[in-house]
């Protein structure tokens, strides 16, 4: 089996002046990126030359599903209007067998999965229509669906599964058959450096020796098939040293020595399949490794690029409900002679939400778009999935604040008092688990700046190598020299050709601000390297706020690319009337800027020094 060539640490990060177990880790997710492709839109984004072109071209892409995308979502939306009780779910904390067996008898847990393995065969783009859908009405069911699809077997076996693994397992799954994902364990959240899951090569290699113990396993408790990463004592050596090896292996479920310990319960997520799973001496078959021994982790991090655009999907539709809880209720609730929504205060949450529904959606659609057409979007998907669930937690916020008591009390509580019994109480709960779920806020970060810095860092890293020679170093200075001269210069020069032809004329002013906005934030992003060097990962703040910046440009150039799809009556919106997107345009560009401006001041008029030495004392850290 191909696999992919793999990457060198030494020359892009100097190692040497970690810690061991800072080393480990690095090392783990160094090795796991893969081969980086950096022709996508938001790398471009970062070093100040975003390429609008192939972006117009996606977005105006017409869905490959034709009828067939349009019958399965009329399908999922009469199983979830006839046969879901939402508030049900959440108070017995169980959905029920009928639901997932008329869930799977539409195809629901193979949407993606090729129609020669039994599946829909369907697109992203279809996909995370399903999720809007599922995520405007139960959590839970967005879970248990996101949760096998997304991080399940599907993905990683739709990317890097033989023939032989999809035809012995992409059936089962298509119709029905549970999966779940199994990384997390008690020591290890973002870090898989401390993975003390063990799988041990026995009989010649042809089986390997499970033991172990998994915790927040998501659907892990009524799943058939695990996928789950587990240490190998496969050594590779790179630059003469010792790499640890992470492995992905699908385990059955109800092999000998598979054994649920406890399915745990959460403050929102009533009804979530989650538990902690523990492995005894599993035989686990060698045919049931993906992709290859030791590329356990390239098989996560890529799978979850992918799987990771299900939750700002699920966060439009509640952002969309959210909406429609709003304005029916802003238009009648009467206080101090009107309508509430004519109040200030409210009608700017209002404007707030509105914006929110038409860019969340926005850029779901364009990401999808991004990925049924095999378009760099690993940074966009991430970008989405920041943007969007933090996005999503400030909506239902407002929500509530909006509802006041009514937003407070429960549904089921609303309905015994005849009240219209409107589940904002639930989707609190329910969402906030969304800016934690694949990825926290501030992971999403870090892995974004990271990204955004590998460019530089490939070229002028060696420089700062403190373990190569002197004459390397040179070198490597008088290399990214040569490339400094001419790029640095570039990102003042404006690029009046930057936006392409054929995009509207109210847009291309907002799409020049992006392209401008683009080259101070590469600028930035140098000085900060420059100024800080090496210690410049610690920056974590203000990493943050340049990541923020481009998550804010990205929104704003999906908008304006998809309004303009619209706007030619080329498509639908979900969220937005046509006659209302001029002003949702004219808004978001205004509050865009704001939002921006914001961001770069605080990069130098800001409290972290002083953070950093109070907590210090605080925590009794040294300096």
């Amino acid at each position: 089996m191909k696999t992919m060539k793999e990457p060198k640490i030494d020359g892009v990060l100097d190692l040497s002046r970690y810690s061991k177990e800072k080393r480990q880790a690095l090392e783990v997710t160094e090795e796991a990126r893969g081969k980086r492709i950096t022709n996508g839109f938001a790398t471009g984004l970062f070093l100040g030359s975003p390429k609008f072109k192939p972006l117009v071209k996606t977005a105006a892409a017409k869905s490959r599903d034709g009828e067939a995308g349009e019958h399965f979502l009329k399908l999922l939306k009469h199983v979830l209007d006839h046969h879901a009780d939402p508030d049900e779910i959440d108070r017995s904390g169980e959905i029920p067998d009928h639901l997932i067996e008329k869930l799977a008898g539409i195809g629901a847990f193979g949407i993606k999965i090729p129609r020669e393995y039994g599946g829909l065969g369907l697109s992203q783009a279809t996909y995370s229509r399903a999720a809007m859908e599922l995520g405007a009405r139960c959590g839970n069911l967005t879970a248990l669906l996101s949760a096998h699809q997304s991080i399940g077997l599907p993905q990683p076996m739709l990317q890097y599964g033989t023939d032989e693994q999809k035809k012995r397992f992409l059936p089962k799954v298509a119709r029905g058959a549970i999966t779940a994902f199994a990384l997390t364990e008690d020591e290890v959240g973002s870090d898989p450096s401390k993975l003390q899951t063990m799988a041990k090569p026995i009989e010649g290699g042809t089986r390997y020796l499970l033991n172990g113990e998994k915790l927040w396993c998501t659907n892990g408790t009524i799943a058939r098939y695990l996928v789950v990463m587990a240490r190998t004592p496969t050594v590779k050596k790179i630059g003469g040293k010792k790499r640890r090896a992470i492995t992905a292996f699908v385990v059955d479920t109800r092999w000998p020595g598979v054994e649920i310990v406890r399915r745990c319960r959460f403050m929102g997520l009533r009804a979530l399949y989650n538990g902690v799973i523990r492995f005894n001496n599993v035989r686990v078959p060698a045919e049931n490794v993906i992709l290859a021994p030791g590329k356990g982790m390239r098989v996560a991090l890529n799978a979850l690029s992918v799987g990771r655009l299900t939750l700002p999907a699920a966060c439009a539709g509640l952002v969309r409900e959210s909406l429609r809880i709003t304005r029916e209720w802003v238009s009648k609730r009467r206080q101090w002679g009107c309508e509430i929504g004519k109040h200030e205060a409210i009608a700017a949450k209002v404007a707030d939400m509105a914006a929110d529904a038409f860019a969340l959606e926005s850029m779901v659609n364009l990401t999808s778009t991004l990925v049924d057409e095999k378009v760099d979007y690993r940074l966009e998907s991430a970008l989405c999935k920041l943007w969007g669930t933090e996005t999503a937690w400030r909506v239902v916020d407002d929500l509530m604040q909006i509802r006041g008591g009514r937003g407070y009390e429960t549904a089921q509580s609303l309905a015994a008092r005849g009240e219209n019994p409107e589940p904002v109480e639930r989707f609190m709960r329910d969402s906030r688990i969304n800016r934690i779920f694949e990825g926290s806020s501030e992971i999403m970060r870090l892995y974004l700046a990271r990204e955004a810095l590998d460019p530089h860092l490939r070229l002028a890293g060696p420089a700062m190598d403190s373990r190569l020679s002197a004459g390397k170093r040179l070198l490597a200075v008088a290399k990214a020299g040569l490339h400094y001269a001419g790029w640095y210069p570039s990102r003042y020069l404006p690029h009046p050709f930057a936006v392409p032809s054929g995009i509207r004329t109210g847009s291309r002013s907002s799409l020049s601000y992006v392209e401008r906005t683009s080259r101070k934030l590469a600028r930035t992003l140098f000085h900060a390297m420059a100024r800080h060097g090496p210690a410049l990962e610690q920056r974590q703040l203000l990493l943050g706020r340049l990541v923020d910046v481009a998550a804010e440009l990205y929104m704003l150039t999906a908008v304006h690319l998809q309004a303009g799809v619209i706007l030619r009556h080329e498509a639908e919106s979900d969220s937005t009337d046509r006659s209302e997107i001029p002003a949702v345009l004219s808004f978001l560009d205004k509050r865009t800027k704001c939002r921006v401006n914001r961001l770069f001041r605080e990069l130098h008029e800001n409290p972290d020094a002083k953070a950093r030495t109070l907590s210090r004392k605080i925590l009794d850290f040294p300096n």
